[in-house]
């Protein structure tokens, strides 16, 4: 667990999943878990070095991309079905749970990538980049 987590700059205010009752966890071994975060913000350069910069939020918006390498064919699985099941993530229209693996706390989230996973011989299953958007703490 890290001093500062995603948990501690969201809304206190839970956010309900579309699909309440699935939640995706992270298959070990996992290699890659990256962690974003920024506001919604604009800023504009002029000619002259100038700036105008504009805060159009004070919502922090946070993004995780999971990488992993070497994944049994039922943990390679069961991401394709979150992410491509109608019922569960439908691409990228639905939100779900995710518990994040080292901070134990559980996001509602919704895939922000297309599906793209990678076949090895001898059934080894990659995906190189998993992007999840934070909607906020599950319920």
């Amino acid at each position: 667990m890290a001093a500062k987590e995603i948990w501690d700059y969201l809304n206190t205010t839970a956010v309900a999943a579309d699909v309440p009752g699935s939640t995706l966890t992270t298959p070990y071994p996992q290699s890659v878990l990256v962690e974003n975060g920024e506001y919604n913000q604009i800023v504009h350069l002029g000619d002259d070095d100038s700036e105008e910069r504009i805060g159009l939020s004070s919502t922090a918006v946070f993004y995780v991309t999971l990488k992993w390498v070497g994944l049994s064919e039922i943990d390679a699985g069961s991401i394709m079905e979150f992410q491509m099941a109608t019922a569960i993530g439908y691409g990228r229209l639905n939100s779900f749970r995710w518990e994040h693996p080292t901070d134990g706390h559980k996001y509602t989230v919704r895939f922000d990538s297309k599906f793209s996973r990678t076949l090895k011989p001898g059934t080894i299953f990659s995906y190189s980049k998993v992007k999840l958007k934070v909607l906020g703490r599950a319920t």
